[in-house]
């Protein structure tokens, strides 16, 4: 069975009590999608985050979108699970594509022809 089409996915990690809690979470799982910053491009999976409003107005969530087929957003989800713990809850939904417009077209630019790439990563 083919793999399905890329998409974007949201992977959100709830249980954050600050914005600057959810913040500090960015590094660790910045290393895990990309353990090489330096490397030649493309990235694997383009990745951004954002933050959002808990279910109880009194947590943040950190949300972390990606532009993979499901079932490697689905691995990805699993990875950052085992990172951040069992204190988080971590779930991935498919996300709105012109919320996370910047991934749509990294994952473009990076994967187009070879031709009309610049050399730079494209973000």
């Amino acid at each position: 069975m083919a793999e399905d089409e890329p998409r974007v996915y949201e992977i959100r990690i709830h249980g954050c009590p600050t914005s600057q809690e959810a913040l500090a979470l960015q590094d660790p799982i910045e290393r895990l999608l990309c353990p090489d910053p330096d490397h030649t491009p493309p990235c694997e999976i383009p990745w951004s985050f954002t933050l959002a409003g808990g279910d109880d107005d009194a947590s943040t969530v950190l949300v972390l979108g990606v532009y993979t087929p499901g079932g490697r957003a689905a691995q990805v989800a699993d990875r950052v699970r085992t990172l951040v713990g069992e204190t988080r809850n971590v779930d991935v939904s498919e996300g709105e594509a012109g919320e996370w417009e910047e991934l749509v077209e990294q994952y473009r630019f990076e994967k187009g022809p070879r031709s009309i790439r610049s050399g730079g990563r494209g973000q």
